[in-house]
């Protein structure tokens, strides 16, 4: 009985696959259309899915938690393996996982479609386990640099990914909900550091806890990726027909594997198998929907998003609050707007809230100058100064934080999805970094009320750019946005 199945089975494998994707385009035996099917069976359940998104997050909650570990325990750090009052040395701590994250972002996409979303998970967790057990055990600087840059190169590589798989194996109607996850997940990693790292002033060497602490998550991720769903997309990019209907019944039951698999077939170019090429991203029909990613994501980071989180503890400082509270009201802030962007994207859609994101961003800046002006003393200042600063996480967390990312996997095209994405990430980085790098000593050279206008103008420049090139992707499949947006040769 065995061998006749494993011959049947021989005999399906053996079907031209575009023959047996074409089946999917016909009508059923009753003659009912695909649309008529979907209409009778409704959306897919929003349960099934979950537990897979909910593994994917561990991901960006890691993102979040090296973003933030070195926060509180930079002092006994430096103290511990002696390099306490070198700036220099200090900033190369903060900043030098900002470097790994660039060269894993880089090769993310290249990763991610060539052994696949869950096994790029695995991939990732594996240098944020080993660089954070170097950190947590090194006694020189350069061993904790190094350690600081091989998790650096885990957080590249993680962000990108848990974009593509949530936004892949989410039904159309959550997916913006599901999307709102990873900037959940990144708020909450971040607080998990203040929270661990807060014992670091008081007890000798609680550093190095913080770091092996966080080798236990990326555990969890690369153990339970083991047992979640690939994700369907990437099955039939490689004309794994089977095992796409399989992923797909796992993900949104059986009754939805024809609508899904007559779905994929729709974007199928005649070219979704090709080798796409780094030349690809550049030219042609491709060049503008990543021309639009990356400058969605330089002028995220232009923002000045960073640099107020950089800034924020002084700014608190100000006003008589200490850093610990400042980090909590900061990261509760966050959270808070990131909750409400989850609740708000499926209904109202990405690009509303993007636009009130970057308005709203731009007008708390505007509450930043004047505060720095000499028109307001006082106390006035100090609640307009800090007012803002909150008021600009806010509007961050509820458009501009979580969107970008999810927008890109939903709007580049499947054959150059996790590749773009890579591009597009880099992009990130790497402003990011000059950001960071620059904020102090322009703030030094231009002064406040200079440097915060430039960061309200981006935010307006952002505002004006997405209403004119960003589309409404809200309850639409991947497959229906890629045709809409994405022109014929």
């Amino acid at each position: 009985m065995f061998g006749r199945q494993r011959n049947l089975y021989s005999t399906y494998k053996r079907v031209s696959s575009k023959e047996h994707l074409n089946g999917y385009d016909r009508e059923d035996g009753l003659g009912r259309t695909l649309s008529d099917a979907l209409t009778e069976i409704g959306n897919p359940s929003w349960k099934r899915p979950l537990p897979h998104v909910l593994v994917a997050i561990i991901s960006s909650f890691l993102f979040g938690y090296h973003l933030g570990v070195v926060n509180d325990t930079l002092e006994s750090i430096s103290l511990d393996l002696g390099f306490n009052g070198s700036t220099f040395a200090e900033g190369l701590v903060v900043s030098t996982c900002l470097g790994g994250a660039f060269i894993g972002s880089i090769f993310s996409g290249w990763i991610a479609d060539g052994v696949g979303r869950r096994r790029a998970f695995q991939l990732c967790a594996l240098p944020m386990i080993i660089g954070a057990s170097m950190s947590a055990s090194t006694t020189t600087l350069g061993g904790m640099l190094l350690g600081r840059l091989v998790v650096g190169i885990g957080m590249g590589l993680g962000p990108a990914v848990a974009a593509l798989y949530v936004a892949e194996v989410s039904p159309a109607f959550v997916r913006g909900t599901y999307g709102s996850f990873t900037q959940i997940a990144t708020c909450l990693g971040l607080m998990a550091s203040f929270f661990i790292g807060s014992p670091a002033k008081e007890v000798f060497g609680w550093w190095r806890v913080c770091f092996w602490t966080s080798a236990v998550p990326a555990a969890l991720l690369a153990i339970a990726m083991e047992f979640c769903a690939e994700s369907p997309h990437w099955l039939f990019k490689k004309r794994r027909t089977a095992e796409t209907e399989e992923a797909i019944e796992r993900l949104f039951g059986a009754s939805h594997v024809k609508y899904a698999m007559a779905e994929l077939t729709k974007s199928d170019r005649g070219d979704e198998f090709d080798t796409v090429k780094f030349s690809d991203l550049f030219y042609g029909r491709h060049v503008r929907v990543v021309l639009i990613g990356s400058i969605l994501f330089a002028l995220q980071q232009l923002s000045g998003i960073n640099a107020v989180f950089y800034f924020s503890s002084t700014v608190f400082k100000s006003a008589g609050v200490p850093s610990d509270t400042a980090n909590i009201c900061v990261g509760i802030v966050n959270l808070s707007g990131s909750i409400i962007a989850m609740i708000l994207m499926d209904k109202l859609g990405r690009k509303v809230l993007l636009l009130w994101s970057f308005s709203g961003m731009a007008l708390s800046m505007g509450f930043q100058v004047i505060g720095a002006s000499s028109l307001l003393s006082g106390s006035k200042v100090l609640y307009l100064s800090v007012g803002g600063m909150l008021l600009f996480v806010l509007t961050f967390s509820l458009g501009a934080g979580p969107i970008p990312s999810l927008l890109l996997s939903e709007i580049l095209p499947g054959k150059i999805r996790a590749k773009a994405m890579a591009v597009c990430m880099a992009v990130h980085w790497v402003i990011n970094f000059f950001v960071g790098l620059l904020f102090l000593r322009l703030l030094e050279q231009l002064g406040p009320q200079i440097l915060y206008t430039a960061f309200s103008t981006f935010c307006l420049v952002a505002a004006v750019f997405v209403r004119g090139n960003i589309v409404e992707t809200k309850g639409k499949t991947l497959q229906e946005i890629e045709i809409a947006f994405l022109p014929a040769d």
